[in-house]
């Protein structure tokens, strides 16, 4: 357990968290359809205030126009026996779908991650994302001169 740091004022600040992730796959590159396996460490904190952790694979876009955001897979453990097995460490896994793939283009990207996100006492939270690819898309490359 971290304790609270004391502020220059006197009071309390407290620790932030630090969540890391463990992908099954070095390179985090996974091609559709395969399972994806995750630990996780949650570091930081007093597990005594965590009132929920929400796990979730999801994927999103970047760029131009307006954002997306498609959630793949979400888990909230929110009960004391099932909260003890997935804080401070914990695992899952799911199976990817076809699409999308992870894109990175020149107006849009298309990324995936896996999400945690720790609910604590008094109604504060705190999320942490770690990327991932789906497929082997190349990248996009910018506009092409001409030749005159």
């Amino acid at each position: 357990m971290t304790t609270p740091e004391v502020s220059a004022n006197g009071g309390t600040t407290p620790p932030t968290p630090r969540v890391t992730v463990q992908f099954d796959r070095p390179g985090r590159v996974y091609e559709p359809l395969e399972h994806l396996g995750v630990r996780y460490a949650i570091d930081g904190i007093d597990a005594k205030r965590v009132r929920a952790v929400e796990r979730s694979v999801l994927w999103y876009t970047e760029g131009k126009g307006e954002e997306d955001l498609g959630i793949h897979s979400f888990d909230r453990i929110d009960t004391a026996d099932k909260l003890s097995s997935a804080v401070p460490t914990g695992s899952f896994a799911v199976r990817l779908p076809t699409s999308p793939l992870s894109y990175e283009g020149v107006i849009v990207k298309v990324r995936w991650c896996v999400r945690v996100r720790i609910f604590f006492a008094g109604g504060k939270d705190f999320v942490s994302e770690h990327v991932f690819d789906v497929g082997r898309l190349p990248p996009a490359r910018g506009a092409v001169e001409r030749i005159a």
